[in-house]
């Protein structure tokens, strides 16, 4: 009869995390919707010009008496780019809370010390208890590999390269399930930091489209200059709009990456600590 070889459970303790991306993808949707009405509505209330104009989707209003009034007259790209704006916040929010949540109650370096002093003393219930207290993500990756390391103390079958391995495929199996959670909706922002400035020039270019098609109707001379640079004026809003919401797009951006390394960082030492500990402790 031939001989069977122990094999490695191929189960993992690691839950897998359901995340809705209807509700992400139906975000900047509503966010446009809401930059039209602030456009239309807000900005662009009849009562904020001395000329009002007639129409329900765009009134032709003239006479702004604000300087917000005034971003209405920049065009239909206007509440396009508004609505990139609240998109912007609505991931940065999101994203912040989210990325705060998985950094854990305390100081990563910290847990990790406390977990490896556990090791040493061979009380793995104690590490466990540890990352129950700090939960987070390097606590998450952390327990799931300590439950598969208590596991491998017991186990008589496997050698101890085998068991290391059984650890550090656990390890691997749970940092693939927390990663994408970290990472998820960046991609909201790095668009966004690409596309607003683009979509600010552009509706600064057509501006100066209507505004130098009306100076060709009109009769020149003075007034005809004064109404080219209001014009110019009102057309330059898109660009500072866009340029506005592509800068802070571009520093959440970074700054949630940083945060993302960090945490990435501690959940590759909570591995290393793992195995290391397991390779030394029971040869």
């Amino acid at each position: 009869m031939a001989e069977t070889k122990p094999s490695v459970k191929p189960a993992t303790s690691v839950q897998v995390k359901k995340s809705n991306n209807a509700i992400s993808l139906l975000a900047p949707v509503v966010c446009v919707i809401a930059g039209y009405l602030i456009w239309r509505f807000l900005l662009g209330s009849a009562s904020n010009f001395t000329k009002p104009g007639t129409g329900a989707f765009w009134p032709n209003h003239e006479g702004p008496k604000t300087a917000l009034s005034k971003m209405y007259l920049g065009g239909i790209i206007v509440p396009i780019l508004i609505g990139c704006f609240l998109t912007v916040i609505t991931f940065v929010i999101e994203r912040f809370l989210t990325i705060s949540k998985a950094n854990g109650s305390g100081n990563n370096a910290d847990f990790i010390r406390k977990v490896q002093y556990h090791l040493a003393n061979k009380n793995v219930d104690a590490a466990i208890a540890e990352c129950d207290k700090q939960k987070g993500s390097v606590g998450n990756v952390m327990k799931a590999g300590l439950h598969r390391y208590k596991e491998m103390i017991s186990n008589s079958e496997l050698t101890t390269d085998q068991k290391v391995l059984a650890i550090q495929k656990e390890v691997e199996e749970a940092t693939a399930l927390e990663l994408p959670m970290l990472e998820k909706n960046l991609v909201f922002l790095s668009t966004i930091a690409s596309v607003a400035t683009l979509m600010g020039l552009l509706g600064t270019v057509l501006g100066m489209i209507r505004s130098f098609s009306a100076l060709g109707e009109g009769e020149g001379g003075g007034d005809a200059a004064s109404k080219l640079s209001v014009g110019i004026s009102e057309a330059l809003y898109n660009t500072a709009l866009g340029i506005g919401t592509s800068a802070i797009s571009i520093i959440f951006y970074n700054m949630f990456t940083t945060k993302i390394d960090g945490i990435t960082y501690g959940i590759d030492e909570s591995g290393f600590t793992l195995t290391q500990s397991f390779a030394s402790l029971y040869k």
